[in-house]
């Protein structure tokens, strides 16, 4: 279990949206925070990844929970 600051669930929204309010939760957040985010969508699974690298917002965890990926991502 990773410690995290903020959760964003994004549960049932398909590409781009759980990576579109990842990125608003992230900017309103001080350097350092963690953010949790759930999400269904299997695709997030790249997009996430992809996200973490574009934006240097380094990906701690990824995993998946009961059907459901969660991620935890540290505001840079």
């Amino acid at each position: 279990m990773t410690d995290f600051d903020r959760e964003l669930d994004a549960s049932g929204l398909n590409c781009p949206l759980p990576i579109l309010r990842a990125k608003k939760a992230l900017g309103d957040m001080a350097l350092g925070q963690v953010l949790k985010i759930i999400s269904t969508d299997q695709g997030s699974v790249k997009d996430f990844e992809a996200f973490a690298k574009q934006t240097n917002n380094p990906l701690l965890s990824s995993g998946e929970q009961g059907g459901k990926f969660v991620f935890f991502l540290r505001k840079t």
